[in-house]
């Protein structure tokens, strides 16, 4: 069975993909086994989103449920991504962890600024990583059951 995908990774070390994927197996295995999609630069994420290039076969109707950002990405830096996954319709409600390890007090405005639900310091304090992800992955169940009521009471 193909599950889609509940968390789009966007990151290009190797080492940070092995300890994000750790700790999402450890705190939220029941929720998103096997449905993480890795994507290692802007531009591939940017594909996956929007479905072109090399994700163009993929159907619009099921994006992912959030994304976890690295900043510094070849091709397409990360507020880049984060700017056109929030100016787009099809896109913005996606919540977008920002992962990375910028300390840099304008990456962090910049990142709220264009919409990012949290922004985490690598290297992570694992507590505050779960946290964030576990308040994303809120936020998207508390936006499907809008959904789902609006649904419903269209219906009606």
């Amino acid at each position: 069975m193909n599950h889609p995908v509940e968390i789009l990774l966007v990151e290009d070390n190797p080492s940070d993909e092995e300890l994000t994927l750790h700790v999402l197996s450890r705190h939220f295995a029941g929720h998103i086994a096997g449905r993480v999609k890795i994507v290692r630069d802007g531009a591939e994420a940017l594909e996956f989103l929007f479905c072109t290039g090399a994700y163009a076969g993929r159907g619009p109707h099921n994006p992912p449920r959030m994304l976890l950002l690295d900043l510094k990405l070849p091709k397409i830096d990360g507020l880049e991504v984060l700017r056109r996954a929030k100016a787009d319709p099809r896109t913005s409600a996606i919540p977008i962890v920002v992962f990375s390890s910028s300390y840099e007090k304008r990456d962090l405005e910049q990142a709220r600024e264009l919409g990012a639900h949290s922004y985490v310091v690598k290297p992570v304090d694992f507590g505050q990583f779960a946290e964030a992800v576990r308040e994303a992955l809120a936020a998207t169940n508390a936006m499907d059951r809008t959904i789902a009521n609006a649904a419903t009471n269209e219906a009606t």
